[in-house]
């Protein structure tokens, strides 16, 4: 949720693949929740901002969550947004692929262990094809794109595998 974020700029990215492919993906950026959502989206309570993201999370039938590392683990603006929308319809059953970034050497290989987990709980069918990204500072462009080719080739194929998961 920090604007010009990395995640952000990375979740664009990744969008555009998918339009190439003739994919529309939806965009839900958590700089677009209400600020107060934790209090008022919480616990059978629904605000009004909130609700139209809720919608599109409802229709969705797959998700990609672009993660970023944060003290060892996945923002908890992240778990927040997982815990505000309705359960089980929200996330059950539903499929998901996940990609970690980090400016250091590992591309939050612990963050999205410990997403894997909680996707898990909400009944997500996780994608096994993993990305990690490291040194994300360094491997976008200011154009958006992805400086490092090994990079580029594999998330082509986490993009392939993860449109016939």
């Amino acid at each position: 949720n920090r604007p010009g974020s990395n995640s952000l700029i990375l979740s664009k990215y990744y969008k555009s693949k998918f339009k190439d492919k003739d994919i529309d993906a939806d965009l839900i950026d958590l700089q677009d929740l209400p600020k107060d959502f934790v209090f008022s989206n919480m616990y059978g309570n629904s605000h009004p901002d909130f609700t139209k993201i809720q919608e599109k999370v409802s229709k969705a039938n797959k998700f990609l969550f672009v993660i970023p590392e944060y003290n060892g683990s996945f923002p908890g603006v992240l778990k927040a947004f997982i815990d505000a929308c309705k359960f089980p319809e929200s996330f059950a059953e539903k499929k998901c692929a996940l990609v970690g970034l980090s400016d250091g050497k590992f591309g939050n290989l612990r963050g999205l262990s410990h997403f894997s987990g909680v996707a898990n709980y909400i009944k997500m069918d996780v994608y096994h094809n993993k990305m990690y990204l490291p040194g994300i500072g360094k491997d976008i462009n200011d154009d958006g794109e992805i400086n490092t080719p090994i990079h580029v080739a594999l998330i082509e194929k986490q993009i392939e595998g993860f449109i016939n998961f």
